[in-house]
């Protein structure tokens, strides 16, 4: 293999940030569901090369609002994504989380947020 197709082969980082509204009479169940010692989803993330997957919940404006990151490091991002949307836990996770959201305005689920910076850790 030439050194320009295994450049092109290795798995760049692409990091994704997110927001989505939780509805309040959820809040409890949703931070149930995500503790350590639920398994949920975590095999397959990991199977699709989501790493460093983190949610955070804050309050804006008496409105519960998460904001979610993870880091992509497979070949194939759409691939990856279309697998994982077709897994069978994935979906029956999905139709348990999905109605405790409320998207933004304008959007059918997560909305993903624009990146502005990243520390590469120089110095």
């Amino acid at each position: 293999m030439e050194i320009k197709e295994k450049l092109e082969s290795v798995a760049t980082v692409k990091r994704v940030g997110m927001v989505i509204k939780l509805r309040s009479e959820y809040v409890q169940q949703y931070l149930s569901l995500h503790t350590d010692s639920s398994p949920g989803v975590r095999d397959l993330l990991t199977k699709y090369h989501l790493t460093n997957f983190s949610i955070f919940l804050h309050m804006i404006g008496g409105e519960y609002f998460e904001f979610g990151y993870y880091e992509y490091t497979g070949i194939s991002f759409e691939s990856d994504m279309e697998a994982l949307a077709g897994e069978r836990r994935n979906i029956e996770w999905l139709q348990v989380c999905d109605p405790m959201q409320i998207p933004l305005e304008g959007e059918t689920g997560w909305t993903i947020m624009q990146p502005i910076f990243y520390n590469k850790g120089f110095g």
